[in-house]
């Protein structure tokens, strides 16, 4: 079952929790702006980070396409609720999606469902969105791979299957999280997410 997203972020993202918040309770809201580009704030206790929310911009090459936008992500236990935007702001897609399936609401109102987010998104935008293994490898957290770390101690480069992924921080903060995320699998597949905000839960 979905799992509706009732906590605010700050001031500025009221509107976008609302509308995720109603539309997972079976509304049909309209899609909004995402947030406008914020300072990364470098958090404490990167290690234990579980719940959170980011916005950010983001760039996908897929297979010979190019997509690009910006992004609003709310992750909360075993659900995420996205809001995708151009790279303008306007609003294109609302994701939500738990354990059991995911939806997606485009901006002319129609609404998909999938089992995954990876399936829903190919299939209807014509990219395919990792947010399963994203999720954990946003947080530096390794369930299967090689977990390499810079002089910080900060994740620098994970190996996961035939994933690799970089990170790169905006500062010296050992316990900073990353400012950008750079995913490639085997040249075919490359996701460049540039994380203005992170906001704890």
């Amino acid at each position: 079952m979905l799992v509706t997203f009732v906590s605010a972020l700050r001031a500025g993202r009221v509107a976008f929790a609302l509308v995720v918040a109603g539309w997972l309770v079976g509304g049909c809201a309209s899609l909004s702006e995402p947030a406008v580009d914020g300072p990364v704030v470098a958090l404490t206790g990167r290690e234990p980070l579980e719940d959170f929310a980011l916005n950010g911009r983001f760039s996908l090459r897929y297979e010979d396409k190019n997509f690009s936008g910006r992004l609003s992500w709310q992750h909360r236990g075993r659900s995420d609720a996205l809001l995708l935007a151009s790279p303008f702001g306007q609003g294109m897609a609302e994701i939500a999606a738990s354990d059991s399936e995911a939806r997606l609401l485009t901006s002319d109102g129609r609404s998909y469902v999938a089992a995954d987010v990876e399936t829903l998104t190919r299939d209807v935008l014509g990219y395919p969105l990792p947010l399963s293994q994203l999720t954990d490898w946003v947080r530096g957290k390794v369930i299967e791979g090689r977990l390499e770390r810079d002089s910080r101690g900060r994740p620098s480069r994970l190996r996961h299957e035939d994933w690799r992924i970089d990170y790169e921080y905006a500062g010296e903060d050992p316990q900073a999280l990353p400012s950008l995320i750079i995913a490639e699998r085997l040249g075919a597949f490359e996701l460049r997410l540039r994380i203005d905000e992170w906001t704890p839960f």
